[in-house]
């Protein structure tokens, strides 16, 4: 979409608390673009925004847009918010954050990084690679990087590194020069209707790979293969742990603190492999995000010293295996997980890593509509655990009810992952088992896209 873009506009932001909202008004704004913006509650993105000194309102009211001439508005905006209402009244034009952000990466070398699952990690890797390796990149990404606490760096370079969301087709709105599929599952399926649509979104984010770039797709992923075999773009390189993968991963180890492996590269032009890769993260899929930020850097030319050191400095991404704290011989970690694949890999990667531990996972389920869709991958996916605290669904604003009853969900999970079980029915009665069980060689985990995560962090005052 061509958006005619001044310095002189005065761009407001509808939504602007959210991650990638924020994320964008905080690079637009680095760009000289006077931009502002409101949300009906306060945030850690809008302290962050408000630090840059952002105008943010609280609340929506079409007093907000008196001097704006242009608005932006996130996927989560009715059209009959009093912005939106005001601003189609008096004319003024109307874009969605990927229409705007497709517009202002446009101008750089972009890498774009999807996936069902990992894009924020992978993004984040990227990133950290690129920065080791002197490209200072912009960076617009899903989740806060520990390395300079945002998710949003406007960088000195052509470069730009970007996460584009597939929850609702936007993905296919930002143009790229080179791009990264890190997976496809049944996931947003309250937008997409079912799963076939959704490969064929993948199948034209695929299809879009120019010839001056290239794609890096994970050849482990099922669904991928089988798009790719449709694909008349050919070009790409696959990665993972297959033989067949351009990029293989092999030697695979893990420790409490490093995953180890090695990348057996062939590809046309080379063959060789790179050997003693050290990432601070655990779990394949983790090691799977590395490879395929490890496959784009060597095919860009990065040397091999600088691809190394971007991993093994790499800080991370808040709420994806983040630790919070230790209590006696308790640890107490926070992650983003709230899909089945998610949980289930993050588990298997524990358990592997931590044999020894009792694995307690503080399960909060996120939207009605996925726990509706994935009961039956929910169930099966905790089977890594020893007990599961299941709370009560954080809805979204989803006006949704369930089909079955919550009792018969949890009894479900009890079945297939033969694990113990125990119904938390507000932060009060997590705060109270807690408290009664830190005791042994135990690790909590808290998971969920919703308000666990302030759950999880709040647990270190009772102590």
């Amino acid at each position: 979409m061509k958006i005619d873009l001044g310095k002189n506009e005065l761009i407001h932001f509808v939504g602007i608390g959210g991650i990638g909202m924020s994320g964008l008004a905080m690079i637009m704004n680095g760009l000289g673009y006077k931009v502002q913006g409101s949300d009906i509650l306060g945030n850690r993105n809008i302290e962050r925004l408000r630090e840059k000194k952002i105008r943010v309102f609280i609340n929506h009211k079409k007093d907000n847009i008196k001097k704006t001439t242009m608005l932006v508005i996130s996927s989560a905006i009715k059209k009959n918010n009093p912005e939106v209402a005001e601003a189609m009244k008096k004319n003024l034009p109307v874009y969605t954050r990927a229409d705007m952000l497709g517009h202002i990466v446009s101008f750089m070398r972009n890498v774009v990084v999807t996936g069902s699952h990992g894009k924020t990690t992978t993004t984040s890797l990227v990133s950290s690679i690129f920065t080791a390796g002197n490209l200072d990149p912009t960076i617009i990404n899903g989740g806060v990087l520990n390395s300079f606490g945002n998710s949003a760096k406007l960088g000195k370079s052509n470069w730009c590194v970007t996460e584009s969301d597939e929850s609702d087709g936007s993905f296919l709105k930002i143009p790229f020069t080179y791009s990264i599929a890190t997976n496809l599952d049944s996931e947003h399926l309250d937008f997409y209707k079912n799963i076939n649509n959704l490969k064929k979104s993948f199948l034209k984010f695929i299809e879009k790979i120019p010839s001056v770039g290239k794609g890096f797709i994970c050849n482990d992923d099922q669904n991928l293969k089988k798009i790719l075999k449709k694909s008349k773009n050919k070009n790409f390189y696959s990665y993972g742990r297959d033989k067949k993968s351009n990029f293989q991963i092999v030697n695979v180890k893990q420790t409490s603190n490093f995953s180890n492996f090695d990348i057996k590269i062939n590809i046309p032009s080379k063959k060789k492999i790179i050997k003693g890769i050290k990432l601070p993260m655990i779990g394949i899929h983790n090691i799977l995000n590395a490879t395929a930020a490890v496959a784009l850097a060597f095919t860009i030319g990065l040397p091999e010293k600088y691809i190394k050191l971007g991993l093994y400095n790499f800080k991370g991404v808040q709420r994806r295996f983040s630790h919070l704290f230790d209590y006696n011989n308790v640890s107490f970690y926070d992650d983003y997980a709230h899909h089945p694949t998610e949980i289930s890999s993050v588990l298997s990667g524990v358990k592997k890593v931590y044999k020894n531990k009792e694995i307690v996972c503080v399960f909060q389920p996120h939207r009605v509509s996925r726990v509706i869709n994935l009961k039956k991958e929910f169930s099966k996916c905790f089977k890594m655990a020893d007990t599961v605290l299941l709370c009560p669904i954080y809805t979204a604003n989803e006006k949704l009810r369930l089909s079955f009853t919550y009792n018969s969900f949890a009894n479900l999970i009890i079945k297939n992952s033969n694990i113990s079980l125990i119904h938390v029915e507000n932060e009060i009665q997590l705060k109270r088992f807690v408290k009664q069980n830190s005791f042994g060689d135990k690790i909590y985990i808290g998971m969920g896209a919703g308000s666990i995560s302030n759950w999880m962090k709040n647990l270190k005052n009772i102590f």
